[in-house]
């Protein structure tokens, strides 16, 4: 019995303690969730605090956003509605403008009118007077004078008829023979053929036709290129297996003429090659020009001349006049000068020298205005030939009184060389002349880099500097050149002028 007392009262105080146990374990963990619930809450209300504000802060910005973009729509139909003012209030000036010029012409033309009809009405008062004064001097009727008046009429008509039909008669006298004479030039134009074509024409043969495509080059950049760069008018036609080169300027055609050999036999066209031959050709020809004007004064041995006329001597190689080289006609004239001089007892070094430089001014013509002798003498003297020697080569066409012995021989000596059978043909320098007026006046203008005759005077093709102009003043000038050369040149039919503006670059790779 006391083992079953004791036995339950062990098992009711192991209940009772086992409750206070697991009631105190519920009581921690009942603790510790609320922690974590009042954490959590704690949590969920930071989370909510920055999404709100996070809310708050974009809304403010769309807000802003919105603001702005209304402000800007606002200026922008401000700015139109102001725009819109300005043009309704200038039409409104300009239609009040026009109003009152309206009204001022009608003003005018009703005052106007209004003094005509006076001035009729004392012209009728007065021609009434008239008629009676005059029917009281003459006795006559209305119906007399008007007879009169009719048949002196008709013999005044008869006689201005008369008048302008002598008028008539003379201008169509003028006209007959402004038509005879172009066509006496258009016949003597084409007789000369043979002569002009050995001025200014040089063909250069091909060894393909197939080459002439490549002359061309892609969409003509190549022929534009080579044209631009030499002066010359590059002519590319149905003549088999050659290219025609023209131009009035012999300097230049060798030059071209020279080049494009070159780039037929090298092969490789493209303008920085075409560039790259047309100065190795420059260069040459100037060498060539240096050498001829030395050999020519070591064969007439000449002494002590400028280095300069030395090379403005070698120009003369590549100049014609009536057809004939001048400077084998120079040496021609020193050569007869220095044995009139001998034959004379003179000094027959200064025959020569006068002789040989009596044309120097033809080589430089075409960059100076003026005759040939008188740049040829300003040319002399500046560098620093004698006075003999200057004033033969400014009088030898006579236009100056002679003062020297030499003078007369070098004269002589010049018509001997230049009337002898076969020296000379037909004279193209007027021709010359006008072409290089016609450069001259399109290189006279800003911006302009190059500018060259093409076509026997019928084009003038102008390079402008890109750093100088803009495409808005191509037009604008070549408008402007037109209108110089129809007020300075005279020229039958027309003359094109083409204006080209470029830009290019060029660098290298390393």
């Amino acid at each position: 019995m006391q083992l079953v007392v004791l036995v339950l009262s062990s098992f009711v105080a192991g209940s009772a303690f086992g409750y206070a146990v697991l009631r105190a374990l519920d009581n921690s963990r009942l603790n510790g969730t609320r922690k974590q619930i009042s954490s959590m809450l704690k949590e969920a209300e930071d989370n909510s605090e920055r999404i709100k504000q996070a809310k708050i802060t974009e809304t403010r910005e769309e807000v802003n956003r919105m603001r702005q973009e209304a402000q800007k729509e606002i200026k922008e139909r401000r700015s139109e509605i102001q725009r819109t003012e300005r043009k309704l209030e200038q039409k409104e000036d300009n239609l009040d403008k026009k109003i009152e010029r309206v009204t001022h012409k009608e003003d005018e033309l009703k005052s106007r009118h209004e003094e005509l009809e006076k001035r009729r009405a004392a012209l009728e008062d007065t021609i009434r007077h008239q008629e009676e004064k005059l029917q009281e001097i003459a006795a006559m009727t209305r119906e007399e004078a008007q007879e009169i008046l009719i048949s002196r009429t008709e013999a005044d008509a008869k006689h201005i008829i008369g008048l302008k039909l002598k008028e008539l008669e003379e201008n169509a006298q003028r006209e007959a023979d402004r038509k005879a004479r172009d066509i006496i030039i258009g016949a003597m134009q084409r007789c000369v053929v043979e002569s002009a074509g050995e001025s200014s024409i040089s063909v250069v043969p091909l060894p393909s036709e197939e080459m002439k495509g490549r002359i061309i080059g892609r969409e003509g950049r190549n022929i534009r290129t080579f044209e631009s760069l030499t002066g010359v008018d590059l002519i590319i036609d149905d003549t088999p297996e050659a290219v025609t080169l023209s131009s009035f300027d012999p300097i230049r055609r060798e030059i071209a003429r020279r080049a494009m050999e070159r780039l037929v036999v090298d092969g490789r066209i493209h303008p920085a090659r075409i560039e790259e031959l047309i100065e190795k050709a420059a260069h040459d020809i100037d060498d060539e020009m240096i050498s001829e004007g030395e050999n020519v004064i070591l064969e007439l041995g000449i002494k002590n001349m400028n280095n300069e006329l030395v090379r403005t001597l070698g120009q003369l190689k590549f100049r014609y006049s009536y057809g004939q080289n001048v400077l084998s006609h120079s040496m021609e004239v020193a050569q007869i000068a220095g044995i009139i001089a001998a034959e004379l007892g003179l000094d027959e070094e200064i025959a020569r020298r006068a002789g040989l430089l009596h044309d120097i001014g033809k080589a430089i013509d075409r960059q100076t205005e003026g005759p040939h002798a008188e740049i040829g003498a300003d040319l002399a003297r500046r560098l620093g030939e004698r006075p003999e020697i200057v004033s033969c080569i400014a009088s030898h066409h006579d236009n100056l009184e002679v003062s020297s012995i030499y003078e007369v021989i070098v004269s002589v000596a010049d018509a001997i060389s230049a009337s002898r059978p076969g020296a000379r043909r037909e004279s193209i320098d007027a021709y010359i002349k006008r072409l290089d007026k016609l450069e001259e006046i399109a290189s006279s203008f800003d911006g302009v880099t190059k500018a060259y005759a093409m076509q026997a005077g019928r084009e003038v093709r102008v390079v402008l500097d890109a750093g100088k102009t803009d495409d808005g003043t191509v037009h604008k000038l070549a408008f402007d050149i037109a209108r110089r050369v129809e007020s300075e040149l005279k020229y039958p039919g027309q003359i094109r002028v083409s204006v080209t503006r470029e830009t290019k670059a060029a660098e290298f790779a390393k």
